[in-house]
């Protein structure tokens, strides 16, 4: 079943239907004869705050198993296939989901959708121990390289774990722990997929040069007799308070190239306005060289050679937005954080100019116009309002919802929220002989993912957006 295509406005022309087998499975598609070339995304409404204790990072690594053959791909067969008929293709893992891509050339596209169908109906026929043990190898690898070993590599997992208090569903990154990756089993990965990877947890999308009822019939061949299952858990309840009731506050000795101050500050969940206000107040203080940041800290006092504000949009729990500011020459943090303080505190006290909201808008719409101007974008944005908020449409008017919101808005976000003692504060020195290497002012755990133009946001894109 599904239902006719019509342009909404604000749209900018572009139109989605919507379906549903039998068995469940969400199937949007939406043509765009631009240029010819089709792209098809899978999203399983799974991520890292649906794992439980002790078996941290089984998300992740579950999206690399995927990779490695299926009842009838073998090996790195899923690869060789897509790469060899002129397409590209990925998956990642968030908080929130996982998905898998491909965008392929559109005689190509019934390749890409058989795989996508063999692999959800099939993929226990491969899964071994020794894909187990190659893939769970990989993934410690890609966290000794992403996060163990490489300057501020700890800043995500460490203000994630501070912003999110023990036993929240959002605590522990996607990444998850070295001991959770190698208590993993082959059961535990059998019953993991038996759970989460079935077509009435999914949401796929086809977007392009795409003729929708033939793409519907293939949907339709290849998915339709894949069983589904009911057993799944709803994810633990992720709302917490507005606000932290209090600073939180860690500091590092380690080998890094300059002092940094970094802070996550508890913002509202994706999906609402006081979020999309939220996006706008952090892009007129932190989004680009632009910004009041940039231009108090870089520009006039030098005391910094980056500083920007990101924001990561979460929909099942407070969003948290991430400020990134490393320090130049000898100028040490407590200067810094006086200065971010000092601006932040203006901010709230006299909301931003007309001039800053329309650059700020502006500057969102066409962040907006960048995903969906792509077949892969628009897919991928498809799934995640069908995923998370119910209706694959708002992807198509999202823009509309940002620029619509007030000044007062941004100012009433700001002075709720970006505040002293509603964040988690995490500051690094370069470490010396005479440092231990590590300390916690508040004896606050070490152990633990968005729009931003700082490498703060680079951070915490790599922690959420873990890439096969």
């Amino acid at each position: 079943m599904g239902h006719t295509a019509t342009a909404e406005a604000g749209s900018g022309g572009l139109t989605a239907t919507e379906h549903r087998l039998a068995n469940g499975l969400r199937v949007v598609l939406s043509e765009d004869h631009l240029t010819p070339v089709a792209a098809v995304c899978l999203w399983y409404d799974v991520g890292s705050r649906h794992e439980v204790k002790g078996r941290t990072g089984l998300a992740h690594l579950f999206e690399h198993l995927m990779f490695q053959g299926s009842g009838q791909v073998r090996g790195n067969g899923h690869f060789e296939l897509v790469q060899g008929a002129g397409g590209s293709l990925n998956g990642t893992t968030s908080f929130e989901r996982t998905n898998y891509f491909e965008t392929m050339p559109t005689h190509q596209l019934e390749l890409a959708l058989w795989l996508e169908a063999d692999r959800m109906g099939s993929l226990l026929a491969a899964l071994d121990e020794e894909s187990m043990e190659n893939q769970r190898d990989v993934v410690k690898n890609e966290r000794r390289q992403r996060y163990d070993n490489v300057p501020y590599g700890t800043a995500f997992e460490k203000l994630t774990a501070l912003s999110y208090p023990e036993g929240h569903p959002y605590h522990h990154t996607p990444i998850g722990s070295m001991a959770d990756l190698d208590a993993a089993t082959l059961e535990d990965a059998r019953a993991f997929f038996r759970t989460n990877y079935a077509p009435n947890n999914a949401v796929l999308s086809v977007v392009g040069d795409i003729d929708p009822e033939q793409t519907l019939a293939w949907v339709e061949k290849y998915f339709g007799t894949i069983p589904s299952h009911d057993g799944k858990q709803p994810p633990r309840d992720g709302s917490l308070p507005d606000t932290l009731g209090g600073e939180v506050r860690e500091e590092l000795y380690e080998e890094v190239p300059s002092r940094a101050l970094m802070a996550a500050y508890r913002l509202p969940e994706d999906g609402t306005r006081a979020c999309d206000a939220a996006d706008i107040a952090l892009t007129i203080l932190g989004g680009g060289e632009s910004s009041l940041l940039h231009n108090r800290l870089v520009r006039r006092d030098r005391t910094a050679v980056a500083a920007g504000f990101g924001m990561l949009r979460l929909s099942g729990a407070p969003s948290l937005g991430w400020l990134d500011v490393k320090t130049s020459g000898g100028v040490e943090v407590p200067q810094i954080e006086a200065a971010v303080d000092e601006e932040l505190a203006r901010f709230a006290a006299e909301g931003p100019t007309a001039e800053e909201m329309e650059r700020a808008q502006a500057q969102l719409e066409r962040e907006w116009l960048d995903r969906l101007g792509t077949v892969a974008g628009r897919a991928d944005e498809l799934c995640r309002y069908a995923v998370l908020f119910g209706d694959p449409q708002l992807a198509l008017t999202a823009v509309g919802r940002v620029l619509d919101i007030t000044a007062e808005e941004v100012q009433q976000v700001a002075k709720a929220r970006l505040r002293p003692d509603n964040r988690a504060v995490l500051v690094y020195e370069p470490a010396t002989a005479d440092e231990p290497e590590e300390t916690s002012a508040d004896g606050a755990s070490d152990e633990a993912t968005a729009t931003t133009a700082t490498t703060a946001t680079t951070a915490a894109t790599q922690s959420t957006e873990a890439d096969q």
